[in-house]
Formats: C-alpha cells, structure tokens, sequence
C-alpha cells in the first residue's frame, strides 16, 4: 500500500476538486488553567494567544491545498466580520478562477470557539443558524456551482448541518454531476442519506453509520459495520461508502461488492477534529487525478494519522505523510 499512497500523493498535486457546503470559521483560545472560579466549579483560563482557522468545508480547502492540490469553493457566510476573515485566511488556497464568498445576509458565519488549557479543551461554543437556505440563496449558490463544475475532476461536499446542502440542492448537484462523469465525495450528517442518493462515495464514521440505519452498530464487530453499511448503501443507492472507524482504521464498501479494510497508523491521538475534514480531501484529490477508492482511502488514512497527532484545526503536508508511510521498528 505504501508505494500506491506515494504514488497517489504525486499525482494529487494536478487534482482540481470543488468544494461545497457549510464553511465556518474555527476560534482557538488558548491558555492554562491553575485554578478554579470562586463563582461556579469551573476552570479559570488565563488566556494566552488566539488563532483563527477555516473550517468545516474550509478545513477542506486548506486540506486540499496542503497536499499541493488546487482547490475551487462554492462558500455561503454571513455579512460580518468573521465573513472577511475567513475570506482572508482562505485567500491565498483558492485557485483564482473561485468567485467570492456569497453572503447572506439574513443568517450569521458559523464560528465555532474552543477554549483549551493546555491540550485540554474546556469548553466550545457556537455562532450558527441551522435554518435552511432560502428560495432565493439556493438558486445563487446554485449558479456558483455550476459555473465551477465543469472545472473540476471531483466535488467534495461538507455536510455539517447548517443549511447549505438542502435536499433539493443535493438532489440538483448529484445529477448535475452524473451527467459530467463528475464524483462528489460527501461527508455526510444526520439521519436522512436520502438526500444523498446516488452520491459517489459517503464517509460516515461509526457513530454517524448507526444514527443513519438506527442500529446501535458504533461499537459493533466489522462484520456488523460492513452489514450495516451495506443497509444504508441498498437503501439510499449510495455507490460507495467509506467508514471511518477511529482507532481501527477504515472499512471500504463498493458497489461492485468488494470490502477493503485500511488499518490505522498506530500513534498517539491528541484531537480528532477536523480529521474528517482530511478523509474527504484526500479522497476527493485521489478520485479528481484518476486514482482508485483504494488508492484514496489508503492516502485518507495516512493523513488523518498525521491530524489527530496535532491539537487544533489542522492539515496534513506530504512530507508529513510520507514520514507516517514508513514502517514502524
């Protein structure tokens, strides 16, 4: 597997892929914590620096750019001022030919702050509306997109949950996409995968498979994992599904039938978010380059081994991956 992932890892570097879906802005606050509050059971943070760090889809973006592929967005913000810094953070992965963040006015740029002492997070909290995007944005979302399709070899969709990727917008992207041989990648949330029929390939983690087939499978052997996964591919039409399963690695499901297991990189984990993030991103520049799901998942794993070893919002170089690919002693 090692020399099919380095071999991906060149190719990648000519991958055009679009991003899609819910953009945010990640806050960090960090500082150390001595002592508790008088005023309630909690730590005091003495704060000691701030960081701000695109994420959910562009957490993609940086992820992409990383690898040395060439990222487009299609990206929804608010009119605020998280709306310019993210611009401004973003601004130097995006390929030229991305058109501005379109901005609407009505709901607010999700900002997710976390607040760490030390390695520890304390406490997060969020700045978002869930509310679905209007008549009138969607079809301006929609027009941004497909001025960027035509110019990619993938789309890489992040679902958080905060009212880009509305049904109907699914529906009219992935058919949209079938018809230019175009795979979208998505990373899916929630319960209802209908509205990602006939998507390419789906990367639930294990928690995500068991709330989407109503099982209680996040825990369960593989076997199980693979059956469930199967239930969900059946019943949504789902062409490909990677599972994401932390410690034990990734289970791949195609539809011609085929499981492949992809055993994780033992290390130590300090921060899991974000990892997703990486899993999409090297699926979708491996698939925009013409490498096989097994070359991408074998590339994926390397490089949510690399993420998880870092605190914060974060990406993986390829030397960095290259460093993870060699055998352990």
């Amino acid at each position: 597997m090692v020399a099919q992932v380095l071999e991906t890892l060149k190719d990648v570097r000519s991958a055009k892929v679009l991003c899609l879906g819910d953009l945010m802005l990640d806050r960090y606050i960090y500082g150390h914590a001595a002592r508790l509050s008088p005023e309630a059971p909690v730590p005091v943070v003495v704060v000691k620096r701030k960081t701000y760090m695109p994420g959910g889809l562009g957490n993609v973006v940086m992820n992409l750019k990383s690898l040395g592929a060439d990222p487009l967005a299609a990206g929804l913000v608010g009119r605020d001022q998280a709306a310019k810094l993210l611009a401004d953070l973003l601004s130097g992965a995006l390929d030229p030919a991305s058109p501005p963040l379109l901005e609407d006015e009505q709901r607010p740029t999700t900002v997710k702050t976390r607040v760490l002492a030390g390695i520890q997070q304390v406490v997060r909290f969020d700045e978002e509306s869930e509310s679905p995007l209007s008549p009138e944005t969607e079809e301006k979302y929609r027009q941004s997109v497909s001025e960027l399709l035509p110019r990619c070899g993938a789309v890489a969709a992040s679902d958080y949950g905060k009212g880009v990727l509305t049904p109907s917008f699914c529906a009219w992207l992935l058919e949209e996409a079938e018809k230019m041989n175009v795979p979208v990648i998505v990373d899916p949330k929630g319960s209802d995968y209908g509205r990602y029929r006939n998507a390419f390939l789906v990367t639930p983690n294990r928690q995500e498979l068991a709330q989407a087939v109503g099982e209680d499978v996040a825990g369960a052997s593989t076997e199980r994992l693979v059956a469930a996964g199967r239930k969900l591919m059946d019943r949504c039409r789902l062409k490909n599904l990677l599972i994401t399963r932390s410690e034990d690695g990734m289970t791949l499901l195609s539809s011609a039938g085929g499981v492949s297991h992809f055993p994780a990189k033992a290390q130590e984990v300090f921060d899991v978010s974000g990892a997703g993030d990486t899993v999409v991103a090297a699926m979708a520049a491996a698939l925009a380059c013409g490498r096989s799901l097994e070359a991408g998942a074998g590339l994926a794993t390397l490089a949510a081994a690399v993420v998880v070893g870092k605190v914060g919002t974060a990406v993986a170089a390829p030397e960095e991956i290259e460093e993870a690919a060699r055998p352990v002693d």
